[in-house]
């Protein structure tokens, strides 16, 4: 009797090779590769790497340090830990991805998770594609994490990140090189600095968004703007660096402490304050902030 499969069992057999092969593209993006003769049991591991600097590469990632140890999971020889391989490197690490160069004093690396973990004072600096596009975005943070999955890092600790005359503090950062975004969580605060006759504002929220490229904002969540004798408080509010403007939505009210002046925008309104100006108005028409191009990676 000859066994003969039917539509349906060709499908999900193709199905499982599919996945099977996506995942096996997947894993080995996660693969590093260390440049040079190490020292140890290349069976059994670990490898030691030394150079001036060592270099090695995983997808985008371009790492140089001065020196690296590779090794696997207890119980693992190293022979057989292929995609289960950890690296770590220390000494004057810096990697480079497209435009963003990190650097710090360790990296440990994953191929299990695909991630790079930087500590020792970690920074990184991300460069516009062109000058006229805007400022560097500098960052500063206790841990850096770059996913080589996709163009995303995560900063943690005592974060700081820094745009032009913009400069955002929180204890999380993710920043998609990509989109040119960043979102700040845990007690986030921006502060663009004063420039000409406009007078410092801070900006604070549950959650800040910035398109670093368009010097843009979008926060939410108990909002606050201070600049002068003005605080402004709303549920969220969408600023325009560029543009000298805010537009605070929902719940939104003005107190100057010097005129003893409240503005309150009605329910259907919101309030728009120009900090060029140091003028606040109330409006009555319906503003919409344009949350889409705010999105994260994980959100579309």
């Amino acid at each position: 009797m000859t066994y003969r499969p039917t539509k349906r069992t060709a499908l999900l057999l193709g199905l499982l090779v599919t996945t099977a092969a996506l995942a096996q593209a997947t894993d080995s993006k996660r693969l590093i590769t260390i440049q040079g003769g190490p020292r140890g049991d290349l069976r059994t591991g670990p490898l030691t790497f030394v150079g001036n600097p060592v270099k090695a590469t995983v997808s985008t990632l371009n790492i140089q340090a001065g020196g690296a140890v590779m090794s696997a999971p207890a119980g693992v020889q190293l022979i057989d830990a292929k995609g289960k391989r950890n690296a770590d490197f220390t000494g004057d690490v810096v990697v480079t991805r497209g435009r963003l160069t990190a650097k710090g004093g360790k990296l440990a690396y994953s191929e299990a998770t695909g991630q790079g973990i930087m500590t020792g004072t970690p920074s990184a600096t991300f460069v516009p594609a062109n000058k006229e596009d805007g400022d560097n975005v500098a960052i500063q943070a206790t841990q850096m994490s770059l996913d080589v999955d996709n163009n995303v890092s995560t900063s943690t600790g005592s974060v700081s990140l820094t745009n032009g005359t913009q400069t955002g503090k929180a204890d999380k950062l993710v920043f998609d090189e990509d989109k040119e975004l960043a979102q700040l969580t845990g007690t986030p605060s921006l502060t663009r600095a004063a420039k000409g006759t406009q007078k410092e504002l801070v900006i604070s929220g549950t959650e800040v968004r910035a398109r670093t490229k368009e010097k843009t904002l979008y926060v939410r969540g108990g909002v606050k703007l201070v600049q002068g004798t003005t605080t402004t408080t709303g549920d969220s509010v969408y600023y325009d660096d560029r543009k000298n403007v805010a537009y605070v939505v929902g719940n939104a009210v003005s107190i100057d402490s010097k005129t003893r002046v409240t503005l309150r925008a009605p329910a259907s309104g919101y309030l728009e304050q120009r900090t060029d100006l140091a003028r606040v108005r109330v409006l009555n028409s319906a503003y919409k902030i344009p949350t889409d191009q705010f999105k994260l990676r994980s959100e579309q």
